[in-house]
């Protein structure tokens, strides 16, 4: 699988988010830029970090017309636990079947400890107000991320 084209209309989609609302790429075009984040786990140790960095400057991606949208392979539940735990204020996305982690190429065969697993490769797409992708991030640092994106961002995307 390979992730999709910068320039290209991004892949769209449509998951349920931690209260069980359907969140579609659509729902943004024209109004506002998507940062979509795939990370592997809710509740573990790196993807908390990058959560919460999101969390600390959400009102920075507001400021630049973004909603950041976080999708994972976790259920409606986990990611509301997982919001609920770190008082978390953007949208968590579903992705069970893993179908739009595929389709944006970031569902890989994974390393851990010897184990071999099919896994998210943590990875970012920052997507402009007319459904375009404008930037992949694929070497994510957990506890930067938040600034990296709206480095991006800032410097226009």
């Amino acid at each position: 699988m390979s992730l999709p084209k910068i320039g290209n209309l991004a892949p769209t989609f449509s998951l349920v988010n931690q209260r069980g609302e359907k969140v579609s790429l659509k729902d943004f075009k024209g109004k506002k830029n998507v940062v979509l984040y795939f990370y592997p786990k809710a509740s573990t140790p790196g993807c908390t970090v990058q959560a919460c960095g999101i969390r600390d400057t959400q009102s920075e991606f507001a400021k630049l017309d973004t909603v950041v949208l976080g999708v994972s392979p976790d259920s409606p539940g986990k990611l509301q636990k997982f919001i609920d735990k770190y008082d978390l204020n953007f949208d968590l996305l579903a992705d069970e079947d893993h179908a739009i982690a595929e389709t944006y190429g970031v569902w890989a065969l994974k390393k851990f400890m010897g184990k071999e697993f099919m896994g998210i490769l943590r990875t970012s797409f920052i997507i402009d107000k007319e459904g375009r992708l404008r930037h992949i991030m694929e070497k994510v640092n957990t506890k930067t991320h938040d600034q990296d994106v709206l480095a991006i961002l800032q410097n226009g995307i």
